[in-house]
C-alpha cells in the first residue's frame, strides 16, 4: 500500500462507494415493477388519438411514460366502454385521459396530466340558444359516446335527457358527427380535442357552441386498483408528476394546440 494513501482514506472511499450503491439501489427499487408485461389501452378521440395516423396526445404521452418506466407495456386500441370494463376487472392495467367519479374511484385511481372544459355543439336549425332551451325542446336529441362522463352540468343534462329517452349513444365521435349531419341528433358534447374535426367535417357552418359554465375537469392516467397495488400506483403517479413538472406534458400539448390553450390545459392544480 502506498504510504500516501492511509487506511482511513480508503475507508472513507469505501464508505462513499457503499452509499452510492445504496442510493442507486434505492432509485431502481423506487421505479415501477416491470417483472410482468403490462397493458395500456388507447381510445380514438379527436386529437387524443387517431388510429388512422397512429398519432395523438395520448399516443405521445404513452410513449414517453413507457420509456421512463423501463417496463414492457402492450398498447391496444379499443372503445372507451370496453376499457372501463377491463380496468374494473383488472384485465387491463392502464388507459389515458380518464375522468373520475364516485363509481370509477371504486375500481380505478388516477394520475392527472390535463384539464379541460366541455361544450355543447348544437345544430343551428334546432333553434336553441341555451341549456334551458335544450331541456324545453321535446324534439332535441342528444348524442353521447357510450360510457363517457363530462363536467357536472353536462352530466346533469345527459342524465335528464336520458331519463326522457332523448339520448343516443355511439362508440366514438365519427358516428356522432354523421348522425348530427343527418339531423338524427341535434347536439353532442365536445371538448377541445374535438374542435379541429369540426372544420374537417364541415360542421362549423351548421352548428353553434354553448359552453357549460363548469370548472375545467381533470383528466389522467387510469390505473386499475385490481391489477396494481397502492404502492405501484404511486410509482406510476410519480412518473406522471415528473412529466408535468419538467415540462414534458406541456411540450406534448404544444404540438397540437397554440401556446395559450396548451398552457390552460396543462397548468392546473391536480386533485389530491
Amino acid at each position: 500500500m502506498p504510504a500516501s494513501i492511509s487506511r482511513k482514506t480508503i475507508g472513507r472511499y469505501l464508505g462513499c462507494l457503499l452509499l452510492l450503491l445504496c442510493t442507486l439501489g434505492s432509485a431502481v427499487a423506487a421505479g415501477p415493477d416491470c417483472s410482468r408485461p403490462l397493458t395500456l389501452a388507447l381510445h380514438e378521440h379527436g386529437l387524443l388519438y387517431s388510429a388512422e395516423t397512429n398519432t395523438g396526445i395520448d399516443k405521445d404521452f404513452a410513449d414517453e411514460l413507457i420509456r421512463r418506466s423501463g417496463c414492457k407495456v402492450k398498447v391496444n386500441v379499443m372503445p372507451r366502454a370496453r376499457i372501463w370494463q377491463l380496468i374494473e376487472s383488472g384485465a387491463l392495467d392502464f388507459s389515458l385521459s380518464g375522468i373520475a367519479d364516485a363509481e370509477r374511484n371504486r375500481f380505478a385511481s388516477f394520475a392527472w396530466y390535463l384539464s379541460n372544459k366541455y361544450y355543447l355543439l348544437v345544430r343551428k336549425d334546432a333553434n336553441v340558444k341555451s341549456l334551458a332551451d335544450v331541456e324545453r325542446s321535446d324534439r332535441f336529441q342528444l348524442g353521447v359516446i357510450r360510457s363517457f362522463r363530462y363536467s357536472e352540468s353536462a352530466n346533469r343534462l345527459v342524465d335528464k335527457l336520458d331519463a326522457a329517452s332523448r339520448v343516443s349513444q355511439a362508440n366514438g365521435l365519427a358516428p356522432l358527427y354523421q348522425t348530427l349531419l343527418r339531423n338524427r341528433i341535434q347536439g353532442m358534447i365536445i371538448e377541445p380535442f374535438d374542435t379541429p374535426v369540426l372544420v374537417e367535417k364541415k360542421l362549423r357552418v351548421l352548428t353553434n357552441l354553448i359552453e357549460f359554465n363548469d370548472p375545467a375537469v381533470p383528466h389522467g392516467l387510469i390505473m386499475s386498483r385490481k391489477s396494481l397495488t397502492t404502492v405501484e400506483q404511486k410509482k406510476w403517479r410519480d412518473l406522471v408528476n415528473a412529466m408535468r413538472s419538467d415540462g414534458t406534458v406541456h411540450r406534448i400539448f404544444e404540438k397540437y394546440f397554440n401556446p395559450e390553450i396548451a398552457e390552460a390545459m396543462t397548468n392546473f392544480q391536480a386533485p389530491q
